[in-house]
């Protein structure tokens, strides 16, 4: 990607599942769609009306839903989840780890309105917990989609696969921060900009301002590294250890908590191989969350285009 002043604005990831669910079930019957009372806010109203006979609602009952879900798979159908991943992630926990991930069913359980999408409702709807939680789990692959290129990529991917997926979606609008070109692998980063200064790795939503802070940077005489971490289980260690190896400082952006989400699993990475190089993460941190919008929080945690280029100088002062 070279860098512009301004991003086309696209759909939302959640309106690309929906058309590539669309595209996937005009030719496969056995594609089934799962909801908890969440076609609407989940967008998959275009989808229930074109294949009524290929969408199941169970209603606001999480586990429930996880459970359908396993048995359904274990009829051979291809099976996506949509719940809010607040909630999917917490109140189903159990079932998660029981019916699909040990019992190595390829259920896709979707996110939908993670991270601080739903910003005023507060701590309760926060989805800040479930990459920690869901990374402990064995046989589940966790993927956390930047833009329409990347969610109908790993769509497609996880419609392909005979094994758990988990996929995470905010709710915004977001550019296109790849071209017609790029080539979308599980377990492999995104390169959304080349550089050798500061690397950013970033997921979901949050790539978006790493990228806008590579702008700032830029101006200034500063190249920035944006990888799109996409994956988050398993993890692309190798573009972790390229990053830390080629860049004199490097900070991991996500919309999680600091504690146990990408940031952690990148420190592991980079101080079980020996690497030293100046790094922070920037995420929610262990407090209080405000309260306000997704960007109102995103500001007071300095994740922002401004918030990231002034760690980013910081960390570069230090060498």
């Amino acid at each position: 990607m070279i860098i512009t002043d301004q991003l086309t604005e696209g759909k939302t990831n959640l309106e690309v599942y929906c058309d590539t669910l669309m595209e996937l079930a005009s030719s496969d019957t056995t594609i089934i769609v799962v909801t908890s009372d969440s076609r609407g806010s989940g967008r998959l109203i275009p989808f229930a009306e074109k294949y009524p006979d290929q969408i199941v609602e169970v209603g606001i009952a999480e586990q429930n839903i996880v459970g359908v879900a396993a048995g359904l798979a274990s009829t051979g159908k291809k099976v996506f989840v949509s719940s809010p991943g607040s909630f999917l992630s917490t109140r189903s926990l159990e079932q998660i780890k029981n019916d699909v991930a040990y019992s190595d069913y390829p259920v896709n359980l979707v996110g939908i309105s993670s991270g601080i999408s739903y910003g005023a409702l507060g701590t309760t709807h926060h989805t800040l917990h479930d990459l920690a939680v869901l990374r402990a789990i064995h046989n589940i692959t966790i993927v956390v989609p930047a833009d329409n290129f990347e969610t109908r990529e790993a769509i497609k991917a996880a419609a392909a696969s005979d094994i758990p997926f988990y996929i995470r979606f905010g709710k915004k609008k977001m550019p296109d921060l790849h071209s017609e070109n790029d080539i979308f692998e599980i377990e492999k980063a995104s390169t959304v900009l080349e550089g050798n200064d500061v690397a950013f790795i970033a997921c979901g939503e949050t790539v978006l301002p790493a990228v806008e802070a590579a702008k700032l940077l830029h101006d200034k005489g500063i190249s920035a590294r944006v990888l799109s971490m996409h994956t988050i289980k398993p993890l692309d260690t190798i573009s972790i250890l390229k990053a830390a190896a080629d860049c004199k400082a490097v900070i991991v952006v996500e919309e999680h908590s600091i504690n146990g989400g990408l940031g952690e699993a990148c420190a592991t990475v980079i101080l079980e191989a020996g690497l030293q190089v100046p790094f922070k993460r920037m995420g929610i941190p262990d407090e209080d969350t405000v309260t306000g919008s997704q960007i109102e929080v995103f500001n007071h945690y300095g994740i922002s285009a401004s918030g990231l280029c002034y760690e980013a100088e910081k960390l570069l002062a230090k060498r």
